[in-house]
């Protein structure tokens, strides 16, 4: 079995929820920090800071794509290209309802049919899919500073 790998990243929140903002840092690599803020999250779509939905949105779109990347292959039709997109939608007071993967692929020597069916396959196999849908998060660490 593999060496698991673990990749990190992390918040500094300051303040109240409505009023208050942060910074979400990818700490495994280092590639970027975003501004966070309810506004954008609640409030007003776009609103220059990033939120945890759009976070999960590029982390399913990323894994979906590489996921059915792999089954195309394994079916003996690599693709050439594939633009996925993952729409979270969010209702504050009630959480996230719901997650719409798109997916338009150029793959020589398949017919729509198997396309379609692996692209199915692809959603429920994808380890980020998995990972939606699971239902146990630990808690590993908590102290008051």
């Amino acid at each position: 079995m593999p060496n698991p790998v673990v990749n990190k990243a992390s918040t500094e929140w300051n303040g109240e929820l409505f009023t208050g903002s942060g910074t979400t840092t990818l700490e495994t690599s280092g590639k970027a920090t975003f501004d966070v803020a309810w506004k954008s999250r609640g409030e007003e779509q776009g609103g220059g800071t990033t939120t945890p939905e759009e976070l999960i949105a590029a982390a399913h779109a990323t894994c979906y794509a590489m996921q059915f990347s792999n089954m195309l292959k394994e079916n003996g039709t690599p693709p050439t290209q594939l633009n996925t997109s993952a729409a979270v939608t969010f209702v504050a007071g009630t959480g996230i309802t719901g997650i719409e993967l798109t997916v338009r692929g150029t793959v020589e020597g398949i017919d729509a049919a198997t396309f379609d069916d692996l692209a199915r396959q692809a959603k429920e196999t994808c380890p980020v899919s998995q990972a939606l849908s699971a239902t146990e998060i630990t808690l590993a660490d908590v102290q008051l500073a």
